[in-house]
């Protein structure tokens, strides 16, 4: 139960990130901004990112296509970290700004979420590696 709490909340923050950047107008300057820091097809990777975010919560939420929607949040966030948060310190308030704590922890929620959907490897049994 907890674990599906944390995946409803992630996929609430996840989806008011996107949808923010969508309604504010943000994803042209977001793949500009990429652009300028050297990603290729800023604009593109931007609306990737943005439709990610947008299309991909209801499925988390709904319990769908766990595994890959978070790893993919997890690559997403940990380029945001490496690009924007990691650079401005470990605080997002208080004793700094726009730090990277809040990153690292949407991050390690999202490997918990994942984590029991994983391919299981301790029950394989035999040289083929087939499961009984």
């Amino acid at each position: 139960m907890a674990l599906t709490v944390i995946r409803l909340m992630l996929s609430l923050l996840i989806a008011i990130h996107g949808w923010a950047r969508l309604l504010a107008d943000g994803v042209e300057p977001f793949g500009a901004w990429l652009t300028s820091t050297g990603i290729p097809l800023g604009p593109m990777v931007a609306t990737l990112v943005t439709g990610i975010e947008i299309l991909g919560t209801p499925v988390l939420a709904w319990g769908r296509a766990v595994l890959p929607l978070c790893g993919l949040y997890m690559v997403i966030y940990l380029f945001g970290i490496v690009l924007v948060h990691a650079p401005a310190g470990w605080f997002v308030v208080g004793l700094g700004r726009n730090g990277m704590e809040y990153s690292v922890l949407l991050i390690a929620c999202l490997a918990c979420v994942a984590y029991p959907y994983l391919p299981e490897r301790s029950q394989r049994s035999g040289a083929d590696g087939a499961t009984p």
